[in-house]
C-alpha cells in the first residue's frame, strides 16, 4: 500500500503539526471510519509530551482524510490535529 499527498495535505500537515511518518501511521495503523463525500477517515493518538503553541500536551490526535486510488493505495486530502 502506498499513501500519496494533494497539496492540499501538505499544507494542512504543515500547519497543523503532523508530520509525514504521522500520516502513515495513522493510515496503517488507526482506527478507520467512512467520512463524507465517499472518503475514508483514520484516527490513531499518539504520545507526544511537547509543547504546541505555548501550550504543553501528552497526546497528539492525527486525523486523516483520505481516497482510495486502484484499490491499493491511498490518496490523502487533508490531515487534522488535535492536541490534548
Amino acid at each position: 500500500m502506498a499513501v500519496h499527498f494533494h497539496p492540499h495535505a501538505r499544507e494542512r500537515m504543515e500547519e497543523r503539526g503532523a508530520t509525514e511518518n504521522e500520516v502513515f501511521v495513522a493510515v496503517e495503523q488507526g482506527e478507520r471510519f467512512p467520512a463524507k463525500f465517499g472518503r475514508t477517515g483514520f484516527r490513531h493518538n499518539l504520545p507526544f509530551e511537547d509543547k504546541w503553541r505555548d501550550k504543553y500536551y501528552h497526546t497528539k490526535q492525527v486525523e486523516v482524510y483520505a481516497i482510495q486510488e486502484k484499490d491499493v493505495d491511498w490518496l490523502v486530502l487533508t490531515v487534522v490535529t488535535r492536541y490534548f
